[in-house]
């Protein structure tokens, strides 16, 4: 354990000054009645991450998205601190190699369990926190996370991808640039497909299909965003930092 310690605090660039806050941060609840001398599991320090992560992520888009309204902000927010996205960087940093399990969980897939690695992710961001400052801390997280702007526009391009295309397109071509035709409905009435085309005023950007119409729309706008990304006038750019509507 102390070499996988020494590489795990190297892969995410701090050394603790208290090998215990980081043995709590990775500790989980299942481990502790075969070792009642592990000291206290991570659920508390999860508690304090959370609220840490939560101020640094609040303050780094507020600062970077200088003309956002709040609606877009928390969106972005939420994006960046869900537990999909926690997980991944979980995986990131290494921290499912070091979780300290019971056999059981560990057998039973507990090492790759989503909710189990948000909470170690965020259980050492508080133990990084209490071990030195808000300023290291910050810094540390921002590093991890990278350019803001670029894991949103991967992020939001799948989990809201007709929010995201009505973010490149408002502040350039208005309000009501953006339409949704279904073109096509195939299949029997209990098992329909529909195919949607989207437009920007005359030019059709993209299609999809799906389901629903609902489905079919995400899917024709995520077609969109890869065809906008492709072409010369949009290759290379973020979402524009003019005033956006706040999206459903």
């Amino acid at each position: 354990m102390p070499t996988k310690l020494a590489a795990l605090q190297q892969r995410f660039g701090y050394e603790f000054r208290s090998t215990a806050l980081l043995l709590e941060a990775l500790t989980h609840p299942s481990y502790l009645p075969g070792h009642p001398d592990a000291g206290p599991h991570n659920q508390r320090l999860e508690f304090l991450g959370d609220s840490v992560l939560q101020f640094i992520l609040t303050d780094a888009l507020f600062r970077e998205f200088t003309a956002e309204r709040e609606g877009v902000l928390s969106r972005r927010r939420a994006v960046l601190s869900k537990g999909e996205f926690l997980t991944r960087m979980a995986h990131d940093l290494g921290l499912d190699a070091c979780l300290r399990l019971n056999k059981s969980e560990d057998e039973a897939g507990g090492r790759m369990r989503a909710s189990t690695l948000e909470d170690a992710f965020e259980a050492l961001v508080g133990a990084i926190y209490l071990d030195s400052d808000l300023v290291t801390t910050r810094q540390l997280v921002l590093a991890w996370y990278g350019p803001l702007a670029s894991r949103l526009a991967l992020s939001e391009d799948t989990d809201n991808p007709k929010g995201r295309l009505q973010e490149l397109v408002q502040p350039v071509h208005g309000n009501m640039a953006l339409r949704y035709e279904v073109v096509a409905t195939t299949g029997l009435r209990h098992a329909r497909t529909y195919e949607v085309a989207v437009y920007r005023k005359a030019e059709r950007l993209g299609t999809g299909a799906g389901s629903s119409k609902k489905a079919a729309e995400e899917a024709a706008a995520r077609a969109a965003l890869t065809t906008m990304r492709e072409s010369e006038k949009y290759a290379g750019r973020e979402a524009p930092r003019a005033p956006t509507a706040d999206l459903q």
